[in-house]
């Protein structure tokens, strides 16, 4: 194992006021650099890089967890970069600066970049590659990947769950991202869950139409939110990153924010990521994506890790301002869904 000197890795947005950061603004991405870069390819140091799908390192959502997961391993020697996709075109050629510098392990993040994470991987077998949400077919992939894929369903149903019980109106919406397979689970979680707790529920659920901002346009989000509250929806699930997270700030500003209307975040806790959503957010549907992150790059680092896939854990965040406003009887009841959800007594068709 490379011994390793100390390094502190730091978001872009503080590059201009901490000293030691790096980041540079492209046309098509955007990087972020721990320090003073070392060489990769010397056993001096264990370089991680992270390239984000289309949106932002800080996207308070999907990005920023798996980020959050790579900084997870500062202190023990290691060098950290991120570089933001602004173009889908554009993955293979943020994966080559990774790879051109020797990076001993490159995390990829989203469901779009399976395909460009298994062609750099099988172009450079000596690189531990990470594809978050991305599931490896065994006849497909190369022996350097691990797929770190959940059971989102199981997050969208207990938050589902959760809802079907709070709603008064029996009307719930979910804004979504592009329409693949991780946003379709949570969404197929919500509607069984919701159905669960209650039969008379319905669920309106949206996707994002198409382009390279699915999951970057709050506006969007904020729009179709804003059109399922007019038609009586009293509780929406945003899954979808930064246009998720427009849905719930269109909940936390109407008037009844709280009170009659509520709001859901995904994939960590949003209550510290979005304080704009306060007002209305009970929960969020969790991804323990951070620790699975940090998981594989600690195996990666010592050498352990293998291909294939590997399950990371989902759940319900706190209910923080809300948790005496919940009443005692619903808490149970979830609590008790989602120990069904892990021990797998309940599932999710």
């Amino acid at each position: 194992m490379k011994a390793k000197p100390f390094l502190v890795a730091v978001p872009a947005a503080l590059a201009l006021v901490l000293a030691g950061c790096g980041g540079s603004t492209g046309g098509d991405s955007t990087d972020g650099a721990s320090a003073a870069p070392k060489d990769c390819s010397s056993a001096d140091v264990f370089c991680i890089g992270l390239v984000t799908d289309t949106g932002s390192v800080d996207d308070k959502s999907f990005n920023q967890a798996a980020w959050e997961g790579v900084k997870a391993l500062e202190g023990s020697g290691v060098q950290t970069k991120y570089v933001e996709t602004k173009d889908a075109k554009d993955y293979a050629s943020n994966l080559k600066q990774f790879t051109d510098q020797k990076y001993d392990a490159i995390v990829t993040v989203g469901f779009l970049m399976t395909e460009a994470t298994v062609t750099a991987a099988k172009a450079n077998p000596n690189i531990k590659f990470i594809g978050v949400d991305q599931f490896q077919d065994e006849k497909a992939t190369a022996p350097n990947v691990t797929g770190l894929i959940f059971p989102e369903a199981n997050a969208g149903y207990a938050a589902g769950y959760l809802a079907g019980l709070m709603t008064k109106t029996n009307k719930l919406g979910v804004v979504l991202g592009a329409e693949i397979p991780p946003t379709q689970n949570y969404a197929k979680g919500y509607e069984q869950g919701s159905k669960a707790a209650n039969p008379q529920t319905t669920v309106a659920k949206v996707y994002h139409p198409a382009g390279d901002n699915a999951f970057s346009d709050s506006p969007w989000g904020a729009g179709e939110a804003k059109k399922m509250l007019a038609q009586g929806a009293d509780i929406i699930f945003g899954a979808g990153g930064g246009t998720g997270n427009g849905a719930l700030n269109e909940v936390a500003k109407s008037s009844g924010a709280g009170t009659t209307l509520f709001c859901v975040g995904v994939d960590l806790d949003q209550w510290n990521t979005v304080p704009e959503s306060h007002p209305c957010l009970i929960t969020s549907a969790e991804k323990k994506l951070t620790d699975g992150t940090s998981d594989l790059l600690k195996q990666a680092k010592d050498g352990s890790i293998k291909g294939g896939n590997f399950l990371g854990k989902t759940g319900l965040a706190e209910y923080h301002d809300f948790d005496s406003k919940i009443p005692a009887e619903v808490k149970t009841k979830v609590e008790t869904v989602v120990k069904g959800l892990e021990d797998g007594s309940i599932k999710v068709a």
